[in-house]
């Protein structure tokens, strides 16, 4: 019974990713707002809310950190992995799409968030300050800067090639007001997610770190491959793109959040492999998607895609 909810519960989740993308993109076509910041900045905090809400329960009402940093690290490398899998799907169209720069930057934001965490597994910044890991300063100031310059965004749109020209029917504030009802619905079935992946990783005796990996981080990941397999199914790139990169950061903000809720225990927990082996392989696969992003040649972009999708491969095989 316990599976079967799993799966009902991760369905649901992929129900209301798909009305929060379709909602993202009325507001994309009702407003100036650049792409790179929906998709980047309010879309995959959206998507990115089952990280945040199931890392604290982990932390806090579980206190298993392990399972917080094999969910954290586990939907970044399977984020990024689908988001090379579906561009390899999606080559022909998505071939030489002109991607927003800001998408490049904040990348390279999150290549160095992963050598902060591996500066960490190293003891080199395991001092605290306070409930505050120096890890979790550090990743703070990174976010901050980031969002900054998404916010920062001009707006000159990127060639999305957009193919959903229908007029809309509802006003800004009924998209706005049902954007907000969908991502209710994913706080409320992430919380719980969290126990019940918790329950099968006891059952099955699994390590928090697989655990984290496996169920839980595919689970809380179901919202930003969701969003974007029908973003890119609309051809608006750019929002799809940064809803993955932008939650990918957001997920390492989570990180620092986890870690002041939990009052000095930390969640820094490196014992488990598994959680090694994420860190190992998401260090591998940023700057694949950083190489895809840059290039224009259609070819390229499906090699870095192809090798960036076989990162979360080698390390369930690793």
């Amino acid at each position: 019974m316990i599976y079967l909810i799993y799966f009902i519960v991760a369905w649901l989740v992929v129900r209301f990713s798909i009305m929060a993308s379709n909602y993202i993109d009325m507001i994309d076509r009702s407003t100036r707002l650049s792409g790179a910041f929906l998709g980047g900045v309010l879309l995959s905090a959206v998507t990115s809310l089952p990280e945040l809400f199931t890392s604290i329960s982990a932390t806090v009402f579980l206190d298993k950190p392990d399972l917080c940093m094999g969910n954290i690290l586990g939907s970044d490398l399977f984020n990024a992995s689908m988001l090379g899998a579906v561009v390899m799907l999606s080559i022909r169209r998505f071939g030489r799409v002109r991607c927003s720069r800001s998408h490049i930057i904040v990348v390279a934001y999150l290549i160095i968030m992963y050598a902060v965490l591996g500066l960490r597994r190293a003891e080199i910044t395991a001092w605290r300050l306070g409930w505050f890991d120096a890890t979790s300063l550090i990743i703070l100031l990174l976010y901050i800067l980031s969002v900054r310059h998404l916010a920062a965004e001009n707006g000159e749109p990127a060639q999305d090639g957009s193919a959903d020209d229908k007029p809309i029917a509802l006003s800004l504030r009924q998209i706005v007001f049902r954007f907000a009802l969908s991502s209710v619905g994913i706080i409320v079935l992430s919380i719980a997610m969290t126990y019940i992946t918790d329950e099968i990783a006891d059952r099955l005796s699994l390590g928090a770190g697989l655990a984290g990996a496996l169920f839980l981080g595919i689970a809380t990941s179901l919202p930003e491959v969701t969003s974007t397999i029908a973003l890119f199914r609309i051809r608006n790139y750019d929002i799809a793109v940064g809803n993955i990169i932008g939650s990918n950061v957001f997920n390492f903000f989570v990180l620092a959040v986890a870690d002041l809720v939990s009052a000095g225990t930390g969640v820094y927990g490196f014992a488990d492999g598994k959680v090694q082996g994420l860190l190992m392989f998401g260090s591998l696969a940023m700057p694949l998607l950083a190489l895809m992003l840059m290039s224009s040649r259609p070819m390229f972009r499906f090699a870095c895609a192809a090798a960036a999708a076989a990162c979360y491969i080698g390390f369930l095989l690793g």
